[in-house]
């Protein structure tokens, strides 16, 4: 099936689940065609499509609760219930039972088109080996959660660059539009439920945010408390785009708070499902981190390293995986991961020109 094809029948099923913003489903067209990587970004639906049929082996390896749209610009930061800063993967929409190898291979695939596109310093084997080098270290050892605290300062550094200052962070909050529109009840109670006291007069704003989700709902609620101002966003979920690529295989669920719950993880108490919503706080330090804000100076096979780590930290998350994933580890040749990731890399980069020229 072709991409243009697989776009509107993914985008047709979606709509059945969801009230899409169409200004911004045509943002994501558009933003889809300005380079393999951001086309990865935006299409975890044509992936599901090609992973079992181009890497058919990997995709039957042993399966966790896995992050599913997993890339390098899905980590951010967040404040845990002790106010610590904290490090990890940074939303779960696509959350879904498959192959531990999912995740790795995808991951690899975007370090390796964040690297054509100049966004990271990097040779693709590099990379592929230090992702997978985070990620046994972390099996082997249970894991653990990244506190940019007394540790991880080099990776607390490049979290706190200039581009998350407070100032630039509330000058782009002041710039949302407001929402003119009828905003769901739903959507009213969920951002309501996680406002700190009842009654509190907040400003109603639409966000465009990500790639992946770019279309569905995002309403933040903007107000001021106790001297200073706070947001919580709300974004409609659906359910992940797996179901559609196995055309109605299973009940359709949302495993967003399922897999945070399980994983190793110091979780955001302000990140919570209400119905069809993941609601959140927004701070400059509640955020996920793109590439492009980091700083100049930094080591980024380090950086895929930790995204190794905390990958395995999500997928311990399923019960007795970490010694099943080791042992299938064991039986695979040393390259698999850069094989299987170039050869993806190749499905996309393929698809993505037939993507432009159709935009052109």
């Amino acid at each position: 099936m072709k991409i243009q094809k697989s776009t509107k029948r993914f985008e047709r099923w979606l709509a059945r689940h969801t009230s899409l913003v169409q200004s911004d489903l045509r943002l994501k067209h558009k933003r889809m065609a300005e380079s393999p990587f951001m086309f990865l970004r935006a299409t975890f639906y044509r992936w599901v499509q090609l992973w079992p049929d181009l890497c058919p082996k990997l995709a039957k390896a042993p399966g966790v609760l896995a992050v599913g749209d997993l890339h390098i610009e899905n980590f951010g930061t967040w404040r845990d219930s002790e106010g610590r800063l904290i490090w990890g993967v940074n939303d779960f929409d696509e959350a879904y039972e498959m192959s531990y190898t999912n995740d790795l291979v995808r991951l690899a695939t975007s370090a390796i088109l964040a690297a054509d596109d100049k966004r990271l310093s990097i040779e693709p084997k590099a990379a592929c080996d230090a992702i997978l080098k985070g990620y046994c270290k972390a099996l082997k050892s249970g894991g653990h959660p990244f506190v940019l605290g007394e540790h991880n300062k080099w990776l607390r550094d490049i979290a706190e660059s200039e581009l998350r200052d407070p100032v630039h962070f509330w000058e782009k909050m002041d710039a949302l539009e407001s929402v003119t529109d009828k905003v769901p009840v739903s959507a009213i109670e969920a951002l309501e439920h996680l406002l700190p006291e009842r009654g509190l007069p907040y400003k109603l704003v639409r966000r465009v945010a990500g790639l992946g989700s770019l279309g569905h709902q995002r309403i933040v609620a903007i107000a001021e408390w106790h001297g200073g101002r706070i947001a919580r966003e709300a974004k409609a979920l659906v359910p992940s785009s797996c179901y559609w690529a196995a055309a109605g295989d299973g009940s359709p669920e949302i495993a967003y708070s399922a897999i945070m719950t399980r994983a190793v993880r110091c979780p955001d108490p302000f990140v919570r499902l209400r119905g069809h919503w993941i609601v959140r706080r927004l701070s400059p330090h509640n955020s996920r981190i793109e590439i492009e804000s980091l700083p100049a100076k930094r080591d980024d096979l380090k950086l895929l390293e930790s995204m190794g780590w905390e990958t395995a930290n999500i997928h311990m998350g399923t019960p007795n995986s970490a010694r099943k994933i080791l042992r299938d580890l064991q039986r695979r040749q040393s390259a698999w991961l850069h094989e299987s990731a170039a050869s993806m890399r190749d499905a996309i980069a393929s698809d993505w020109h037939d993507w432009k020229k159709m935009t052109a």
